[in-house]
């Protein structure tokens, strides 16, 4: 083949070469995860999942093969694994003195995976935080829920439509009155 195409080429054929398998890889990976999507999707469907567990497996499954597909592609770069295990067990221990120094927003993650699984309150609930059991404190519908806050929407008369973001360890400090949010009946005005 080297006596066919002239010297010049080779070089660009490598890079081509390599170019294609990068390619071949990404398209692989969002190939496999619309499909992964898809059949969470319909499994969440299917057996009445809730919405927060569906798109936490979506995320999930989505972080894992775009960290396999980024694998692949540094290993045809030529990147080791001892490389990469250097490198992970150093960001490991960089982590581990991390953890200490941001307690509170770990504490707040810890808390959303404990929302997420225990549930005391869901999207679109009715939740009030209450100060002391009696005294009335931060109340709104459950709008959003993510690592270290959950978003109210505020249906008081006096502040209605305003956003409160409230860390989730505050839920598992406080007493909380939580209800379904009411949908208007119809023909009501």
């Amino acid at each position: 083949m080297r006596q066919i195409l002239p010297e010049w080429i080779f070089p660009w054929l490598e890079v081509s070469s390599l170019g294609l398998q990068v390619v071949t890889i990404l398209v692989g990976a969002w190939v496999l995860r619309m499909l992964l999507s898809r059949l969470i999707r319909r499994l969440g469907a299917r057996y009445a999942l809730p919405p927060e567990m569906v798109l936490g497996a979506r995320r999930i499954s989505s972080f894992l093969i775009y960290s396999g597909a980024l694998l692949m592609i540094l290993d045809r770069f030529g990147v080791s694994a001892t490389v990469l295990w250097t490198a992970l067990t150093g960001f490991a221990a960089v982590g581990a003195v991390a953890f200490f120094a941001a307690w509170s927003v770990l504490s707040n993650i810890f808390c959303t995976l404990l929302i997420l699984i225990v549930r005391p309150f869901r999207l679109h609930d009715h939740v009030e935080v209450l100060e002391n059991g009696e005294k009335p404190g931060l109340k709104g519908n459950v709008i959003d829920i993510n690592l270290i806050y959950t978003t109210l929407q505020e249906t008081s008369a006096e502040h209605r439509g305003a956003i409160l973001r409230v860390p989730n360890s505050l839920f598992f400090q406080r007493i909380i009155r939580c209800s379904k949010e009411l949908e208007p009946e119809h023909g009501a005005k």
